[in-house]
């Protein structure tokens, strides 16, 4: 396993030697060598990483390499391969392959940047770490002996993978780039819970709990106690490795500074962050200031549906009302499930009105795993997938519930990312790839769509939208003021607090996701604001010819992209009198 690791390695090191565009090359098929061999370098490279694969119909049986070396390497290659792009006269290209350069050229220098700064030094953040990737991993089902052997493979791996990621927050606890220490409180449990858990109880023992007829009795067997030895030999032992060393040295040792802008480099790194999730070059200072706006402005709204509501309090007791009253809250996970179910099969009977290629994909709707919940978002979707968390009832309102499902099922992310999976006629690095601004952007304009869909039927449900609507424009102004203007914790809970609807619990989990994630918190109002401006501008200039459906068709035809490029498309879709991207498949 190790072998094949080392092996693509020096395959990567041939591949960015070979990455040279001869002169007698046109601009098309130069720039497709280039991303073609990148993008299949990309994949081995990170093979392993998360719970979906696409470039395999097995299961990885190894994690990527994240050493120091390893991240050398990738910097050397990804920066040949910029090179290689300047190459390419951009005049020269044709059909989707300017907007493909544009989408192409922002990963490498977004992976590029990444590389620069470190980031491979602070592996995790108040919602997402490594050390969850394989308990993802383990709640997939596995189809055949071979993806057992594999999965087995894999677990054996999570030593040599979590070692390596050691070294990485050791370095960056070094020079000061860490996650920050308020932000760390409970977040070893989860750690804890794998290392703790001995036997057929252990999270990794799932897969073999409900294994397929088709492999033989005897075999199963084998499997079973070889996935025993390899959670008892080197996943519980690598879990508890790990949960000593964020004891009793990370969590000690982490910075007490909040701001991004405290870290090493901190104002560059800030920005590129920025640039990362927005796509955008706004500064933090433009970024504040937009956000104090929209705040306003959706606060005028706010209190509109507040009188709407026939409430005769202020604004703040209408908050404490809405927080307090047992009747706005679920009284059990299966009421919770049950309405979001509801919600999101109302949808399914109105969506056709308003986007014409639908994924052929559909979505479960599952509980957010207990050992993940209490930490976890709302709700999370994506391909196949719409989670809704039920841990502490009293802070899942059901008059937010209606949003949360358009932005995190249909039309959000559980229809958006596989339509584009499904976009044979893309390249797969637009396919496979999620740039922030775009996804985060598109799911919040699908809640603003619940308006029009006539989803929101009581004023408190309506009060719920406009809820999620300041949530995100009030993460413009905390996470500038966290990361930019020095805001302490308890200045960005009160501004939460004063501005949303959102329960204490969820004010908490968010301030601290935003702290210890600089700038991605900005990229959902960002992107929804394009999205917002683009379908404005088409509708002025092609007036009685403007199609809802077609301009829904058209963004959701892009994957995902940078900003810039969205709205060089819809630009492009009004030149065209506002067609359907598949007017002419469809005759």
């Amino acid at each position: 396993m190790h072998k094949l690791i080392v092996s693509l390695s020096c395959a990567a090191c041939l591949a960015a030697a070979s990455l040279h565009v001869s002169a007698t090359e046109n601009a098309d098929a130069a720039f497709h060598k280039i991303y073609t061999q990148e993008w299949t370098w990309r994949q081995a490279q990170f093979r392993g990483e998360d719970d979906e694969d696409h470039s395999a119909g097995e299961p990885a049986d190894h994690f990527p390499k994240v050493d120091a070396a390893t991240q050398s390497m990738r910097e050397r290659y990804w920066t040949g391969v910029l090179k290689q792009l300047d190459t390419i006269p951009t005049g020269q290209l044709h059909g989707d392959d300017p907007v493909n350069y544009a989408v192409y050229r922002y990963q490498i220098e977004t992976l590029l940047a990444d590389q620069h700064f470190r980031t491979w030094e602070m592996p995790f953040n108040s919602d997402t770490a490594f050390w969850s990737n394989p308990g993802f991993t383990a709640r997939r089902p596995l189809r055949n002996a071979e993806g057992y052997r594999r999965y087995i493979a894999l677990l054996n791996d999570i030593p040599r993978y979590f070692a390596e990621e050691t070294v990485n927050m050791r370095a960056g606890l070094a020079r000061g780039f860490s996650v920050p220490r308020v932000t760390l409180t409970g977040r070893d449990q989860s750690i804890a819970d794998v290392a703790d858990a001995k036997g057929d109880d252990n999270l990794f023992y799932t897969p073999f709990k409900h294994m397929p007829d088709s492999i033989p009795a005897a075999e199963q067997a084998a499997l079973r106690a070889a996935g025993r030895r390899a959670i008892q030999q080197s996943v519980i032992p690598a879990y508890a490795r790990l949960l000593d060393f964020m004891r009793n040295v990370y969590m000690k040792q982490a910075r007490t500074t909040l701001a991004a802008e405290a870290m090493p480099d901190g104002k560059a790194f800030y920005q590129s962050q920025i640039r990362e999730f927005t796509t955008l070059d706004m500064s933090p200072d433009a970024i504040h200031a937009l956000g104090l706006k929209e705040v306003a402005k959706i606060h005028a709204q706010m209190e509109q549906a507040i009188r709407d509501s026939g409430f005769k309090g202020s604004f703040a007791e209408f908050l404490y009302y809405l927080r307090t009253d047992p009747k706005f809250y679920p009284k059990s996970a299966d009421e919770l499930l049950k309405d979001a179910a509801w919600i999101a099969k109302r949808v399914d009977g109105k969506i056709g009105q308003y986007i014409g290629r639908l994924p052929r994909q559909r979505f479960a709707i599952e509980p957010v795993p207990a050992d993940l919940a209490p930490f976890y978002t709302g709700g999370r979707g994506g391909p196949g997938i719409y989670l809704v968390n039920t841990y502490d009832l009293p802070s899942r309102p059901l008059y937010s519930l209606t949003a949360l499902t358009l932005h995190e099922s249909s039309p959000g992310h559980a229809l958006q990312m596989p339509l584009a999976a499904e976009h044979e006629g893309l390249p797969d690095f637009r396919r496979y790839t999620y740039i922030s601004a775009y996804g985060e952007g598109w799911a919040l304009y699908s809640e603003r769509l619940g308006v029009e869909m006539g989803l929101y039927d009581t004023p408190y449900d309506r009060f719920g939208y406009l809820s999620y609507q300041m949530w995100r424009a009030c993460r413009l102004v905390v996470d500038t003021g966290i990361h930019h203007l020095g805001w302490t914790r308890e200045q960005a809970r009160a501004f939460m607090r004063d501005n949303t609807a959102l329960s204490e619990h969820e004010i908490d989990t968010e301030v601290d996701r935003y702290i210890a994630w600089p700038a991605q918190a900005l990229s959902y109002y960002l992107g929804e604001m394009a999205i917002v401006d683009a379908r404005a501008k088409a509708e002025k200039a092609l007036g009685p010819k403007f199609d809802l459906r077609a301009f829904h068709d058209t963004v959701l035809s892009l994957g995902s992209v940078p900003l810039p490029v969205l709205q060089q498309r819809i630009d492009q879709f009004i030149a065209d009198g506002g067609k359907s991207p598949y007017a002419s498949s469809s005759k």
